[in-house]
């Protein structure tokens, strides 16, 4: 039997707000977002490069978060600002599903990453005498492989079996972006860590030792509280739109915190921009 159905072959997209009043402010509000976001990231993957002093694999994962954060903007904030400038937008059906595939590629790639950077903090703490033996240079990029080709895994699969679903009825969105509920959920203890740091008897190895992993515990809270809140609540109209608020926080707000929560309390970071600003390099 021939079935009687027309494939949706593009959806629309219902944006943030549908306040005529609130667009012009959002508009300038996620420009400045979007700005600042690819400005610190960038600039802290220039400085990273640049100085030899941060040429350490701490360093090396944060210019890798870096880059994904800047790409996971850019994903989506560029739609998100069209949006505010129409009163709704279109996007294909291969739109869709490329924009879903690298949200959920550069999500999967982000968790995984601070995964890593727990580990990286890990070996300094609990085993500083054997940190560079066991961070090598070879691991470190090993370990940013082997993320990626787990989120282009992942994100083939999720997105290939999603979009293998039958879409002929509605084709309304209401978000601004092609979003689903991602299903990798990656768990990062840090309960070894801080049983470690308790064990010291000395308060200033302990303070030094909370102070290599706190923008890191930062970080977590904020990018798997938001996740947690979007996903692990039942689902409703008004979660629906709680969902999109949220959407933004951990697409465009956290990328833009990140390198600043790790410049602002790094005292490497900040010495090697005041090297770069000053013009004095080391040699």
């Amino acid at each position: 039997m021939v079935k009687n159905h027309t494939h949706v072959t593009q959806f629309l997209l219902l944006g943030l707000t549908e306040h005529e009043g609130l667009k012009g402010v959002l508009f300038a509000l996620f420009l400045l977002i979007y700005s600042v976001t690819l400005l610190g990231n960038l600039g802290m993957i220039t400085l990273i490069h640049a100085d030899p002093q941060l040429h350490t694999p701490m360093y090396f994962f944060l210019s890798v978060l870096s880059f994904i954060d800047s790409s996971f903007s850019t994903v989506d904030t560029p739609k998100l600002l069209k949006s505010f400038l129409t009163s709704g937008q279109s996007i294909s059906f291969a739109g869709c599903v490329v924009q879903m595939a690298l949200m959920v590629l550069h999500g999967t790639a982000e968790c995984l990453l601070l995964a890593v950077m727990a580990y990286d903090r890990f070996a300094a703490i609990c085993h500083p005498l054997l940190y560079h033996t066991i961070m090598s240079r070879r691991l470190c990029v090993l370990l940013v492989v082997a993320i990626y080709t787990a989120s282009v895994a992942n994100s083939a699969l999720l997105t290939g079996y999603i979009f293998k679903l039958p879409y002929c009825g509605p084709n309304v969105i209401n978000h601004y972006f092609c979003d689903i509920p991602p299903v990798l959920h990656l768990a990062v203890s840090y309960v070894y860590i801080l049983v470690t740091i308790c064990r010291m008897h000395s308060l200033e190895a302990q303070s030094k030792a909370l102070s290599t992993c706190a923008s890191h515990l930062t970080i977590i809270c904020l990018l798997y509280s938001t996740i947690t809140f979007m996903y692990a609540q039942p689902s409703s109209l008004s979660s629906i739109e709680q969902n999109k608020v949220v959407s933004v926080f951990y697409t465009g707000v956290i990328p833009m915190l990140n390198p600043l929560i790790y410049s602002l309390r790094n005292k490497d970071v900040k010495a090697a921009l005041k090297r770069r600003c000053l013009g004095k390099l080391p040699f």
